[in-house]
C-alpha cells in the first residue's frame, strides 16, 4: 500500500491542512479546483492543481469521473478525501480502490455502516453502545413519519440518514412544526446527499455535544484520543470546540472511550473517526452518529495530545500500525478551537459573500496559537461552499488560558471586507454560560429567539470613529486631504447611525477631531499595509484600516466596523421599495411559492434562497398582488437581485401558495 503522490479532493483550509502535513513527509501533493476556487490558496499551495468543473459543488467536487481523471493524469496513487463533499461517500471510496488508489480513510463497508444513521443506529445497539429512542424504519412515508412522531414525544429531531455537518436536520417541538420539519430535512438531504431517507431521534434537550476520536489500523489495533466538547452550535452546526470537555471526569472518558472504539471495532473501521454523543443533565452518554473522516475540529486534539492526526492517517493508510498504544496517550492542556464563519451573527447568522479586503492571521501567531485557513487577501468567498473560511485554534495550561489567548487571536486577526462572526466568537467564550460550562446544543438559538445582547450587534467606540476619521483625513500613503484644507466637516455612517465630524489639520500631521462637541489631538505615527499606528490625546495605539469599495474597513481594540463618508446628495433609488424583493445573498432558489396574478398578504413566504448551508426567505413586505416573478427553483442569484414584483393593495384575498 505504499503511495508518493496524493490528490486531496477537497478545497479551502482542509485542502491546505492536508499538503502542509504531506509535503512535510515528502509527498508530492495533487489539487482540484473548480471555477470560483481557480485562484484559491490551496491551488497554488500544492505541487500540481487540477481544474475539475464549474463553480457548483455538483458539477466539481462532487464528481467522481472528474477527481478520477486528475488523479489519473498526475499520476496520483491516493487520494484524501478531506472532509464534507465525498468523505464519506463509500461508493466513492471503492471507486478508488477499483482506479488502483490508496484511499486515505475508512473501508467502504466501514462507511456504508456508519454513513447510513440507521444501519449505524442497529450496529451500536448490537454492540451494546447507549442510543437514544427513534424511528429507523424503512417505511418513509408522511403518515408512519408522523405517527412515530407522536410515539415518541416532542422534541424531536428529525434527520437525514446520508451525510453529515448539521444538513438535513431539523428541531421539532410541536405538531405544527413537524411537516414543515420532515418537508425541509427531506429538501435538503436530497440536494446535499442524493438521499432523501429521514430518521427521528428523540432530543436530548439541554444535553451537551461530546464526541471521541478514535483510530484504527489495519492490523487489529484500536485507540481513542480524549474527548472535544462541541456543544457551542447554532442552528445544529458547532462554533466552537474545546478539548478536553470541562465536564467530563476521568472515568467518564474512559467508558465513553470504551464505547467507542467498540463502535469502530464492530463495522472493521480503520484510520480516523470520531464517534459523536449526545450527554444529558445527568452526564449519561447516548450515541448520535460517527463520522467516518477527519473532523473540522481534530486540531484542539492533536494540541492536547501532542500527535499529528492526518500525519497517523498517511501512516495507517500505508499499511503501517498505529503510532501509539492507549496507554501512550495523555492530555495536556486545555485547546479551544473558533470556526470563523463569513456570516452575519446580529442578523440570525446570514451567510456572506464578497471580497476578502484583509487578513493577515501571521499578526496573531504566537506559541499556543496556530490557524488553519483558505483565504488570503483578494480572496473571493463565494455563495456555493461552506462559510467556514478558517479555524483559530489555541493551546494554553488550562481552560481559562485557552480562552484568554483565543480572544486575544481573534482580536489581532481580524477579517475585513465580508461580515463574520469573529467578535461573536470573541465574546461568546467569555459568556458566563460558556466559561461556567452551562452551553447547552440549542442555547444560542434560543439566544436568537430571545434577544441576548450578545447577539446584538456592537456599536462602534468613540475610539473608532476617531480611527475612521483620521483614515478619511491622511488616505492611506498621504495626507493630501488633510494638507489640502485646514478645517472641513464629513459626516460618516456606521450602520444605521450617523455623525457629524469636524476635523482640521495643521498639515505637519497632527489632526484635530470634533465629535459631540468632543476634541480629540490625533497622529498618525506609521502607516504600512493597512497597519495603522496612531496616537489618540497622547496614547498610542493600533488599528486596521483599509478603504474598498468606497468605505472605511477598520479594526479597532477587537471590533471591527465599515464606515462611509455620507454624500450631501442622498440617492432616491436606495431606499428600501417594499414592491420588490431582492434576494438578501448570493445563492440558489429552492423554493418559489408564488406565481403573477397571486394575492398575497403581509409577511407571507414567497421564494426561499440556499446559500451556504441555510435556508432564506423572502417574504412580502406589504398586502399585493404579485406582478412578476423572476427566478425558478434551481436557479443561481445575485445577491441584490430582484426575484418578486409586487403591486400595493391591502383588499386582496391572499392566495394558497403553490
Amino acid at each position: 500500500m505504499m503511495f508518493s503522490k496524493i490528490l486531496i479532493a477537497n478545497r479551502g483550509e482542509i485542502a491546505c491542512r492536508v499538503i502542509r502535513t504531506a509535503r512535510k513527509l515528502g509527498y508530492q501533493t495533487v489539487a482540484v479546483y473548480s471555477d470560483a476556487d481557480r485562484d484559491a490558496p490551496h491551488v497554488a499551495l500544492a505541487d500540481e492543481a487540477v481544474h475539475i468543473g464549474p463553480s457548483p459543488a455538483a458539477e466539481s467536487y462532487l464528481k467522481v469521473d472528474a477527481i478520477l481523471e486528475a488523479a489519473r493524469k498526475t499520476g496520483a496513487d491516493a487520494l484524501h478525501p478531506g472532509y464534507g463533499f465525498l468523505s464519506e461517500n463509500a461508493a466513492f471510496a471503492k471507486a478508488c480502490a477499483d482506479a488502483g488508489m490508496v484511499f486515505i480513510g475508512p473501508p467502504p463497508d466501514a462507511i456504508t455502516a456508519m454513513g447510513d444513521k440507521a444501519l449505524a443506529k442497529q450496529h451500536m445497539l448490537q454492540a451494546g453502545v447507549p442510543c437514544a429512542p427513534g424511528y429507523l424504519g424503512a417505511d418513509q412515508s408522511d403518515a408512519v413519519l408522523t405517527q412515530e412522531a407522536h410515539r415518541l414525544g416532542y422534541p424531536l429531531l428529525v434527520k437525514a440518514v446520508a451525510g453529515g455537518g448539521g444538513r438535513g436536520m431539523r428541531l421539532v417541538r410541536s405538531d405544527t412544526e413537524l411537516q414543515p420539519g420532515l418537508e425541509g430535512a427531506r429538501r435538503e438531504a436530497i440536494s446535499a446527499f442524493g438521499d432523501g431517507t429521514l430518521m427521528l431521534e428523540r432530543l436530548i434537550d439541554n444535553g451537551r455535544h461530546i464526541e471521541i476520536q478514535v483510530f484504527a489500523d489495519a492490523h487489529g489495533n484500536a485507540v481513542y484520543l480524549g474527548e472535544r466538547d462541541c456543544t457551542a452550535q447554532r442552528r445544529r452546526q458547532k462554533v466552537i470546540e474545546e478539548a478536553p470537555s470541562p465536564v467530563v471526569s476521568p472515568a467518564m472518558r474512559e467508558a465513553m472511550g470504551r464505547d467507542a472504539v467498540a463502535a469502530a471495532l464492530a463495522v472493521g473501521y480503520r484510520g480516523a473517526g470520531t464517534v459523536e454523543f449526545i450527554v444529558d443533565e445527568h452526564l449519561k452518554h447516548y450515541f448520535l452518529e460517527m463520522n467516518t473522516r477527519l473532523q473540522v475540529e481534530h486540531p484542539v486534539t492533536e494540541c492536547i495530545t501532542g500527535f499529528d492526526l492526518v500525519e497517523w492517517q498517511l501512516q495507517v493508510a500505508a499499511g503501517e500500525p498505529l503510532p501509539a498504544r492507549q496507554e501512550d496517550i495523555r492530555l495536556s492542556g486545555h485547546a479551544i478551537e473558533a470556526r470563523l464563519y463569513v456570516e452575519d451573527p446580529y442578523t440570525g447568522f446570514a451567510p456572506q459573500t464578497g471580497t476578502v479586503v484583509y487578513w493577515q492571521p501571521e499578526r496573531a501567531l504566537q506559541p499556543g496559537i496556530r490557524i488553519d485557513d483558505g483565504i488570503r487577501r483578494g480572496s473571493v468567498v463565494s455563495p456555493f461552499y461552506d462559510p467556514m473560511v478558517a479555524k483559530v485554534i489555541v493551546h494554553g495550561r488550562d481552560r481559562s488560558d485557552a480562552i484568554r489567548r483565543l480572544r486575544a487571536a481573534l482580536s489581532n486577526a481580524p477579517l475585513l471586507g465580508l461580515k463574520n462572526n469573529g467578535r461573536f466568537l470573541s465574546d461568546l467564550v467569555d459568556h458566563p454560560a460558556f466559561r461556567e460550562a452551562r452551553m447547552t446544543t440549542t442555547l444560542i438559538d434560543q439566544w436568537l429567539e430571545q434577544g441576548e445582547p450578545l447577539l446584538q450587534a456592537p456599536a462602534p467606540s468613540t475610539a473608532a470613529w476617531q480611527v475612521a476619521a483620521l483614515a478619511l483625513a491622511h488616505q492611506q500613503g498621504s495626507s493630501w486631504r488633510a494638507n489640502s484644507v485646514s478645517a472641513y466637516s464629513v459626516r460618516l455612517k456606521c450602520g444605521e447611525e450617523v455623525r457629524s465630524v469636524r476635523i482640521s489639520s495643521d498639515g505637519q500631521g497632527r489632526t484635530t477631531i470634533t465629535m459631540d462637541e468632543v476634541t480629540t489631538q490625533a497622529r498618525v505615527i506609521a502607516w504600512q499595509d493597512a497597519v495603522l499606528r496612531l496616537e489618540l490625546d497622547g496614547v498610542a495605539q493600533t488599528a486596521i484600516a483599509v478603504f474598498a469599495a468606497g468605505a472605511w474597513h477598520v479594526a479597532h481594540a477587537g471590533y471591527s466596523h465599515v464606515f462611509s463618508e455620507v454624500s450631501a446628495f442622498p440617492d432616491a433609488d436606495a431606499l428600501k421599495d417594499a414592491s420588490r424583493a431582492l434576494s438578501p445573498v448570493a445563492g440558489k432558489v429552492t423554493q418559489v411559492l408564488v406565481a403573477p396574478g397571486d394575492a398575497v398578504r403581509e409577511g407571507q413566504q414567497l421564494v426561499c434562497v440556499e446559500a451556504m448551508k441555510m435556508e432564506m426567505w423572502l417574504c412580502a413586505e406589504q398586502a399585493g398582488q404579485v406582478q412578476a416573478v423572476h427566478a425558478g427553483t434551481g436557479e443561481q442569484v445575485e445577491a441584490g437581485a430582484v426575484l418578486v414584483e409586487l403591486s400595493p393593495g391591502s383588499d386582496v384575498t391572499p392566495t394558497e401558495t403553490h
